[in-house]
C-alpha cells in the first residue's frame, strides 16, 4: 500500500428513482392484490392479515408490460451500482454483466407491521423496491412512529462491535451505527446481501407494498474469477 490515507471495505448503496412509477405502479397494486388473494387461498391463510409476503417466484408471474418494464429498471438499476462498487476492481475494461434474480417477491404491511433485522443469502446483491406507501407528510405526522414510520434501517458493518464500546473523537467515524431510507413510491435501494437491515413499523391509511429481491451477478462471458493464482 502506498502511504496515506485508505477508507477501506465501504458499504456500497445504490438509490434510484423510477420515471414510470406513478404510471405502472398503481396496475402493480392490484397485480400483486389477486395474486395475494390467490396465494393465501392455496396457503390457507386470511388475506386480510397485517403483513404478507408473496412466494418469490415473482420474476415468472410479471408476464405483463408493466411487470416486464419494472423488471427492466431493476436490472438496469443494479448493473449501474454494480458496477460503480466494483470499478476499482474490474479495472477500466467495460464488462458485459449477466444479472441474475434468484428470488423476487412482495410484501405487504400494514397495522404496526414490520419485519425484524435480517441478511439475505445465497446471493451478493438485494434490493428493495417502494410500489406503495403514504406520502411524506402524511407518513411523518404517525403520532407514534414519526419520521421512523416505515423506513428501511440499514446497519452498518461495525454495529455488531459498538455494544458497549468506548466512544470518542477518535471513533467518531462510526456514527452513526445505522442509517434510516424513508420510503418513497418508486423508489429502489440497492445493497450488498450481507448488510443488515429491517423494515420499521407501518401504520399508514395505505398499505406497505414493496418489491424485494436477490440477485447474483456474473460476466457474460468467460469466467468470473477476479484474481490470479501463481503456482506453488
Amino acid at each position: 500500500m502506498d502511504p496515506g490515507f485508505h477508507g477501506l471495505w465501504p458499504t456500497p448503496v445504490g438509490v434510484h428513482r423510477w420515471a414510470e412509477a406513478e404510471a405502472v405502479n398503481p396496475t402493480l397494486v392490484r397485480m400483486f392484490g389477486a395474486l395475494r388473494l390467490a396465494q393465501c387461498a392455496a396457503r390457507g391463510e386470511p388475506a386480510d392479515a397485517p403483513f404478507f409476503a408473496s412466494d418469490d417466484d415473482l420474476l415468472q408471474r410479471l408476464r405483463t408490460a408493466e411487470g416486464e418494464a419494472l423488471v427492466r429498471f431493476i436490472v438496469g438499476a443494479l448493473q449501474q451500482t454494480v458496477s460503480q462498487a466494483n470499478a476499482a476492481a474490474w479495472g477500466p475494461a467495460p464488462r458485459a454483466l449477466s444479472v441474475v434474480l434468484e428470488g423476487l417477491w412482495f410484501q405487504c404491511s400494514r397495522a404496526g407491521a414490520f419485519h425484524d433485522v435480517h441478511t439475505h443469502g445465497n446471493c451478493s446483491w438485494s434490493g428493495v423496491y417502494v410500489v406503495q406507501v403514504d406520502d411524506e407528510a402524511d407518513r411523518i405526522a404517525h403520532p407514534t412512529y414519526g419520521v421512523a414510520h416505515g423506513v428501511t434501517r440499514f446497519y452498518g458493518p461495525p454495529f455488531a462491535q459498538l455494544g458497549g464500546a468506548h466512544a470518542d473523537l477518535g471513533n467518531a467515524y462510526l456514527q452513526p451505527p445505522h442509517v434510516d431510507v424513508p420510503p418513497m413510491a418508486g423508489q429502489l435501494v440497492v445493497f450488498p446481501s450481507w448488510l443488515a437491515h429491517q423494515a420499521l413499523p407501518y401504520d399508514g391509511r395505505r398499505e406497505r407494498v414493496i418489491v424485494s429481491f436477490n440477485a447474483s451477478v456474473h460476466a457474460r462471458t468467460g469466467s468470473d474469477r477476479q484474481h490470479g493464482y501463481a503456482p506453488a
